[in-house]
Formats: structure tokens, C-alpha cells, sequence
């Protein structure tokens, strides 16, 4: 069952069920469909020329009679949509669902907007009222059932929203900073319940950020440590797999080589020194593994791998000892004999 079907139900089961509690008739008129009016104000707020009916709309938006407003700017879109009044009876649907605090809706009635009247005057203005709500939903914003009842937020709907920001204005002032915010959702998105890996998405965000805003120094800087941090997270939760500590130090390495004076120089390096620690617990651990299952040759491959990706590391010195030893008593002995 659809969306629209529940909704229709839903509306025919309150009809029905409360018939004499009703405080306001639904009033059906012919191309314009179902509309509610309040008591004693039926056909009052309705004009009959488009200009009209769209200064009924800001009136009311303008005393935060956000209902009427959205009602009027409804009618003045719908029955006259190519009309001068309809991309700014448009606009106002969306600024009255975020004054409302309808803010998918809102989200909605600006993309409606956007992708209509491509024209617009206000268009960057519309951009940045679109990334202002994707950026709240960033933040922990509930979307709602069926546009009404908070049920959860949602990284995955949030990147969506981001990824209209950026379709809608590719180059725009907002556009780079909505790429950023792409990786930011997937780092906050539970791999639970996605047929994608978040990971791996917020890393291709954030690649994807460095490539195409290259020539924004901010933007490309900023995408490039929060691929090495994405890489590093990822690094100090593996604990045979070293491939992802590897990929950080070579992405701190090329951020520091182009942004050698970034004030978050000092914590890359800080964290290429952590991951290289890691490195060394990794190989040192796999010796460990070898060398119990008595794979001596195995074993010292990979103990000294341990001294070279980190020489200072208390991981380094206990695998010399144990190079050592394995040496003295199964390497030289066999080669004597």
C-alpha cells in the first residue's frame, strides 16, 4: 500500500467515524481537489486572478499566518502555474512549511521550485535554504511519517537531500561544502539495515570533494584529511588487515605535501605515527601467529616487518628478539645439518 492509499484511508476513517466532531468542513472544489477551511471563512481567502490570490498568501505569511499563507500560495500554484505569481507562490510553500517547522516538506517545495521555474531571481537563495535544512538533518533532525509524526533520522535520506543540493547547483557556494557533508552522513550511518557500505561511501565523498573542488584550497584540504581520518578509523578497527592504515599514511603523506602549512599538520603526522605503530602491532601480531604454528621462515618475514614500519616501537624491539631466537635455535641448526 502506497503512501497516498494509507493517507486517503486514514481521512475517510476520521470522516466517517467522527461526523459530528468535525471542526472544519473539507471544501471540494473542481480542480483544485479537497481544501480545508476554517468556519465561517469558506471562499473568503480565494481570489480569482493569480497576482490576487499570491498577495493573500505573503499577506498572511507575513502576519505567521503560516496555515493561510500555504493554503492561498497552494491555490494561486495550482490553479495558475504559469502565471508570473507561481514561482513566488512556490517559494512560499517552502518558506511556510520551514516556518511551520515542516522542514522535509519545505526541502521538497524548493526542489518543486528549482526544478519548475529554473529561472528564478532567488535561485542561490533557494540553494541555501535547501542545504540549510540538509545540514539540520545532518545534525540529528527527525524526519517524519507520512510528513506529520517524527519517526528517525536517517544518514542515508540526509545524503540524499545533500546530493540535490549539489545536482541542483553543482558550482554553486554551497555545492562544496554539501560534497563534505556527504562523507560526514555516511561516517554517521549505521552499516545496519544499508545495502552499502558506509565506509566506503564516505570515502568516495570525500575523494570526490578533493577531485572536483581541487582549485578551493579550503575544500580540497579539509576533504583530504577527512579521507586519511576516514582511513584511520577504519585502520584501528582491523587487526590482520593492514591495508586501510597503509592507505592513511599515503593520504596524510599527500596532504601534507600540498598543504604543508595546514594547521592540522601536526595532527596527521601524529596520526601517521599511531598508524604506523599499527602497522607494526599487525605484522608482529601475524608473526605471532606463524611462529606458533612453528612457520619459521613465515614468522621472520614478518617480525621484520615489524621493525621497519615502526623501529621505535616497543613491537620493533620485542620482534628483533624474537628474529633472534628463532634463528639460533630452528633456522642455523637445520642449515647445519
Amino acid at each position: 500500500m502506497n503512501r497516498r492509499s494509507l493517507c486517503f484511508i486514514l481521512v475517510v476513517v476520521f470522516v466517517v467515524a467522527f461526523p459530528l466532531e468535525s471542526w472544519a468542513p473539507l471544501v471540494y472544489r473542481p480542480g483544485e481537489g479537497w481544501v480545508y477551511e476554517s468556519p465561517g471563512s469558506e471562499g473568503k481567502w480565494t481570489r480569482t486572478r493569480a497576482k490576487d490570490q499570491l498577495e493573500v498568501a505573503q499577506q498572511a505569511f507575513a502576519k505567521k499566518n503560516y496555515s493561510l499563507a500555504l493554503k492561498a500560495a497552494r491555490r494561486t500554484v495550482k490553479v495558475w502555474p504559469l502565471s508570473d505569481s507561481a514561482p513566488k507562490a512556490q517559494y512560499l510553500l517552502g518558506r511556510g512549511y520551514q516556518a511551520k517547522g515542516q522542514h522535509e516538506k519545505a526541502f521538497k517545495a524548493y526542489q518543486t521550485l528549482l526544478e519548475k521555474y529554473p529561472k528564478v531571481d532567488n535561485y542561490q537563495e533557494v540553494l541555501a535554504r535547501q542545504f540549510e535544512i540538509a545540514n539540520e538533518f545532518l545534525a540529528g533532525r527527525w524526519f517524519r511519517l507520512l510528513g506529520y509524526l517524527p519517526f528517525f533520522p536517517s544518514m542515508e535520506r540526509t545524503a540524499g537531500l545533500l546530493e540535490k543540493v549539489i545536482k541542483n547547483g553543482p558550482y554553486s557556494p554551497v555545492a562544496a561544502r554539501a560534497q563534505l557533508n556527504i562523507g560526514a552522513a555516511r561516517e554517521k550511518q549505521s552499516s545496519w539495515f544499508n545495502r552499502v557500505d558506509p565506509f566506503r561511501e564516505a570515502v568516495t565523498a570525500y575523494e570526490k570533494a578533493a577531485d572536483r573542488y581541487h582549485d578551493n584550497p579550503e575544500i580540497a584540504s579539509e576533504a583530504l584529511f577527512k579521507t586519511g581520518r576516514a582511513y584511520f578509523k577504519q585502520a584501528s578497527k582491523a587487526d590482520y588487515d593492514q591495508s586501510m592504515a597503509g592507505k592513511a599514511i599515503a593520504t596524510f603523506g599527500d596532504f601534507l605535501t600540498l598543504f604543508p602549512d595546514d594547521s592540522r599538520g601536526p595532527e596527521a603526522r601524529e596520526m601517521i605515527s599511531a598508524l604506523k605503530t599499527e602497522q607494526a602491532r599487525g605484522a608482529y601480531t601475524t608473526a605471532r601467529y606463524y611462529e606458533k604454528k612453528k612457520k619459521w621462515k613465515a614468522a621472520l618475514i614478518y617480525y621484520n616487518e615489524a621493525t621497519v614500519k615502526d623501529p621505535d616501537s616497543s613491537y620493533a624491539q620485542v620482534a628483533k628478539q624474537r628474529m633472534e631466537a628463532i634463528r639460533k635455535e630452528h633456522i642455523q641448526p637445520t642449515a647445519q645439518r
